[in-house]
């Protein structure tokens, strides 16, 4: 089993206050997280080395990973906690989208659990939770005032979420065929860069001219967004090069990182100004994987200074898939009295 990730703190135990275990089994990350009143007292996650030789997320091996390491990343995430499982108030799990292998070890771990302690489990929407990330009660973390956009980026999903309440988000903008993290480390691949490449994308761009290279950028219509032409015209362009130079890739390397990352940035970042001058809406968050990535951190940044938005980024542990956004979700189901059960299938496939 891979060393556990270990949270960068751990609040304090509040008597009185509901205790929720979080659990996020979506993809390749095994998580668990305890939350008391809006706190993180532990954020545990294991990640799946078994992946990078392939290139890219191999479903079979990643529920067999999750079952591998859901209960030692539970138990760790209560003993770090420093609570028993008997203390809980409830259980919030990713009920979908996701990989559904993933998903039924989670889900079936969570409602087992629930049904033994006879405590609420909630399902959460994986996407819904990465929004509501933004309301843990962390001392980094102002949360936006509602309504607010988000923008949502991973691996598989690239959204505009139009948040009028945390029971009222609604995607006004999506992508229509691949997301902007699936276009890092398809691209990333093409370079020669080890799975997940996504993040040395980011640190390669720091050091490359993003004007080095010029990519298309598609137009669509309305708020949404596309990468499949990204994508295909960024294999053309590198493969047409090493044609005619076996070392144009390595002698180029950082150039390219930060052009094809200029120009994802920029997509999306015409997309969110497309979103606020139609809802007239300036306070703009981000969330998922590629929410932390730097030159779209800095680019929201830049915009603020320019535009007068109101920019909120998560810290960079709740960026990528966790349990503690879980346990978000769950605390909004507890105190709002949503609807439980132990009878919600898994679900690849959720619309927000």
């Amino acid at each position: 089993m891979p060393k556990l990730q270990q949270p960068r703190h751990k609040g304090a135990l509040t008597k009185g206050e509901e205790l929720i275990l979080g659990i996020e089994s979506s993809c390749d990350d095994t998580s668990a997280a305890v939350m008391c009143g809006g706190k993180i007292l532990a954020n545990i996650t294991a990640g799946q080395a078994v992946h990078e030789k392939y290139g890219g997320v191999v479903p079979e091996l990643a529920s067999r990973a999750h079952q591998k390491h859901i209960v030692p990343v539970v138990a760790e995430a209560l003993r770090a906690a420093g609570v028993e499982r008997s203390a809980l108030s409830a259980v919030a799990y990713t009920r979908g989208p996701g990989l559904l292998g993933s998903l039924l070890v989670g889900s079936s771990f969570a409602k087992g659990m629930a049904a033994s302690l006879g405590i609420p489990a909630f399902p959460v929407h994986h996407m819904k939770a990465h929004v509501l990330a933004h309301f843990i009660r962390d001392a980094r973390l102002t949360p936006p005032e509602f309504p607010f956009l988000c923008l949502t980026v991973s691996g598989g999903h690239t959204q505009i979420v139009h948040a009028a309440s945390p029971d009222a988000l609604e995607v006004i903008g999506e992508t229509l065929d691949d997301a902007a993290g699936e276009a890092f480390d398809k691209a990333a691949k093409l370079l020669g860069l080890p799975y997940p490449g996504g993040p040395l994308i980011d640190r390669c761009a720091a050091a490359g001219n993003p004007a080095a290279f010029s990519f298309p950028k598609p137009k669509v219509d309305g708020l949404n967004f596309s990468f499949s032409g990204l994508k295909t015209s960024f294999r053309n362009f590198t493969e047409k090069h090493i044609r005619r130079d076996s070392n144009f890739v390595k002698n180029n390397l950082n150039d390219l990182c930060a052009s094809l990352q200029a120009t994802i940035t920029d997509i999306l970042m015409t997309g969110l100004h497309k979103a606020s001058a139609q809802t007239g809406i300036t306070r703009i968050a981000a969330a998922g994987g590629v929410s932390a990535n730097s030159g779209l951190r800095e680019a929201l940044q830049a915009t603020a200074r320019e535009h007068g938005w109101q920019i909120h980024l998560l810290p960079l542990e709740y960026c990528t898939d966790n349990g503690a956004m879980i346990a978000a979700a769950g605390m909004f189901s507890l105190q709002s009295g949503a609807p439980h059960s132990t009878g919600d299938a898994a679900v690849a496939r959720w619309k927000m």
